[in-house]
């Protein structure tokens, strides 16, 4: 069994999947389309990439991340479909949208992985990251994850909620400060901007410089309306990092309810009382279940099962 794994390119999650997934199974990859027997779209968008002639000689398995119902394409979805073996999705969300379109015997329901040997607990002081903070310890708070739309880098991309973010962080008193990191942050900076909030931006940061920020912070927080994971759950509870979180994508496989908000006024109220008291033991027990090691076997288990059943079929 060969697997040919679509390229996206753009640095987000896919890649990440698509690069462990080689380096730890190089046996199973293909790098010829022809030559594959399975079809990996982890990047769905760009089906289009591929001849129709050889999606309908191959087993195509589909990764679907996450549902923005506002932005779903229904007719593209059912058109790809009708080249689809399986699908594979990340969280249960994910898994009951399309449900409702296709047979749910067609979707498997795996996780994202994390890489313990990047995201780990780093005492404070040890850390080689130096930020300057403002007088009066202000509380530190997190996000790395993109906020703003690509076609004007300029609107807020809603599905991160990054409105939501800057509305918390506008209610705090007294004021945090925030580190942001990553791409595509103009409309968090501009509304911080304007609230007189003071922060950092680190745009183009390794790895084990992200694992130290996530280290450095207070608290992280997660305020999307729609994910596949995020990564930064996984992230947050593997370095022992407190983090605050809307329920979306993998948040309640990981997280306590008692850490899960639902309104601006749920995140304003838990920073202010659980904050002092944040246990990151459950978090971290949670998470260990979604290294690499454990989860690669699950992936595997999938496209060997959809490669059984093809021969069984045919």
């Amino acid at each position: 069994m060969k697997i040919y794994i679509n390229q996206a390119n753009e640095n987000w999650i896919c890649d990440r999947i698509r690069e462990d997934f080689i380096r730890e199974c190089p046996d199973l990859i293909s790098n010829s389309i022809k030559e594959s027997d399975i079809i990996w779209l982890i990047s769905p968008w760009l089906w289009g990439n591929i001849p129709l002639s050889i999606l309908k000689s191959k087993i195509v398995v589909c990764t679907i991340h996450h549902v923005d119902p506002g932005k779903f394409d229904k007719n593209e979805f059912m058109l790809r479909d009708s080249y689809i073996d399986l699908y594979h999705v990340p969280n249960v969300h994910t898994h009951d949208y399309i449900s409702q379109l296709i047979d749910p015997k067609k979707i498997k329901t795996i996780s994202y992985w994390y890489r313990s040997d990047k995201w780990f607990p780093v005492d404070k002081k040890d850390l080689s990251l130096e930020i300057r903070l403002p007088k009066g310890s202000p509380l530190v708070i997190g996000s790395f994850q993109r906020d703003t739309e690509g076609h004007d880098l300029r609107s807020p991309k809603l599905s991160k909620g990054p409105d939501i973010f800057c509305d918390i962080l506008g209610l705090l008193d007294p004021v945090p400060f925030v580190i942001l990191a990553g791409w595509r942050r103009q409309y968090v900076i501009s509304r911080l901007q304007d609230l007189n909030i003071p922060f950092a931006y680190l745009e183009n940061i390794s790895d084990d410089n992200l694992n130290q920020l996530y280290n450095f912070l207070d608290l992280y927080l997660v305020t999307s309306r729609h994910e596949g994971g995020p990564q930064s759950i996984l992230e947050c509870a593997a370095s022992r990092t407190p983090i605050l979180s809307t329920n979306v994508g993998i948040a309640k496989n990981v997280l306590p309810s008692r850490y899960i908000c639902d309104t601006i006024k749920s995140f304003h109220n838990k920073i202010k009382s659980y904050l002092k008291f944040y246990d990151t033991e459950y978090n971290y027990k949670s998470v260990q279940e979604y290294n690499l090691a454990n989860l690669k076997k699950e992936y595997i288990k999938l496209f060997f099962s959809a490669y059984e059943d093809f021969n069984r079929n045919s």
